[in-house]
């Protein structure tokens, strides 16, 4: 079996994305091994992980869309934007605010909007990630950032999460189809302010990311040499097989002619038209770049 390709991990709640990785160096025996995507600490669900070459591939992930469910606390805000931070502001206004009432400012939240991210984030500040700033006291300002949320729905409430450091007056729990960057800790609070409250947010778990789920993925304590996938079965890219000559071409950097139609290459206006190199048999040798008339390649993702 290749040394390279995907695995898709379930993330528990209580660890790290970093931490979820070190099952793959033990089973695969390599350190290189990657993610797209960070999940929260206390966040679960799907995590994309590579090995070996396949990491150059991570940044076409991190680029899909993403779906998660969140349980939203209104009536205190923490520091952290999560359930168990320090309490930050505590607002009995919540009291009356209704299911009807939070679906009624859902729709100010579809499509491209402008969010701040959480002080504790890994966004950098001059080099710095904020959340290290923001445990040193430092006063910190995040600028807002372009997000894209495609729908937000409210799908069950009054539940309560163990380990509240506030009163929450109302709870609801949501589903959030969004863009890359999108942070779900910020959107519980932006919701709760245009409810005129304050509001946290707890039970992040990611389901999908692309067109892959969760149901899919396995827990790193059960992590096998099985559970590596070719690349060609997480990204969508279209598979050009080549022959021996052709595919020598393209390991020496090289383009090689194609006039055949090649089917499903990206749409989107200036955007590369990605292809997935292959051998006679199917396997994936590398990323390439279709334009009229040839195939170039970007990188080697094969075997040496």
């Amino acid at each position: 079996m290749s040394s390279s390709g995907f695995v898709l991990l379930d993330k528990i709640a209580g660890e790290t994305s970093f931490k979820a990785l070190f099952p793959l160096k033990r089973v695969f025996c390599t350190k290189r091994v990657g993610h797209a995507g960070t999940l929260d600490l206390r966040a679960s669900g799907l995590i994309i992980a590579a090995t070996g070459r396949a990491t150059r591939l991570l940044p076409y992930i991190e680029a899909k869309d993403k779906c998660y469910t969140f349980r939203l606390h209104l009536g205190y805000e923490t520091d952290t934007l999560e359930w168990d931070g320090e309490v930050v502001e505590q607002d009995d206004r919540s009291l009356s605010v209704t299911r009807a009432a939070l679906e009624a400012v859902l729709p100010q939240f579809i499509g491209d909007i402008d969010q701040v991210p959480p002080n504790y984030s890994a966004v950098k500040i001059d080099g710095h990630r904020a959340s290290d700033l923001a445990n040193r006291g430092r006063e910190i300002e995040l600028k807002p950032r372009r997000i894209h949320i495609e729908s937000l729905k409210v799908v069950g409430e009054g539940l309560v999460t163990e380990g509240c450091t506030g009163k929450s007056f109302a709870t609801f729990d949501l589903e959030c189809n969004c863009s890359k960057g999108t942070y779900i800790r910020s959107l519980g609070r932006d919701l709760a302010r245009a409810l005129g409250t304050c509001g946290c947010v707890s039970m992040i778990r990611r389901h999908r990311i692309g067109d892959v789920t969760v149901d899919r993925a396995v827990r790193g304590d059960a992590l096998t040499p099985e559970h590596l996938l070719p690349v060609d079965q997480v990204l969508d890219f279209p598979v050009v097989r080549l022959n021996d000559d052709q595919v020598k071409a393209i390991r020496l950097g090289n383009w090689v002619p194609w006039r055949t139609p090649v089917e499903n290459l990206s749409t989107t206006p200036g955007a590369e038209k990605f292809v997935f190199t292959a051998d006679k048999d199917g396997a994936v040798i590398g990323l390439g770049v279709y334009d009229p008339g040839r195939i170039c390649p970007k990188f080697f993702l094969g075997d040496d």
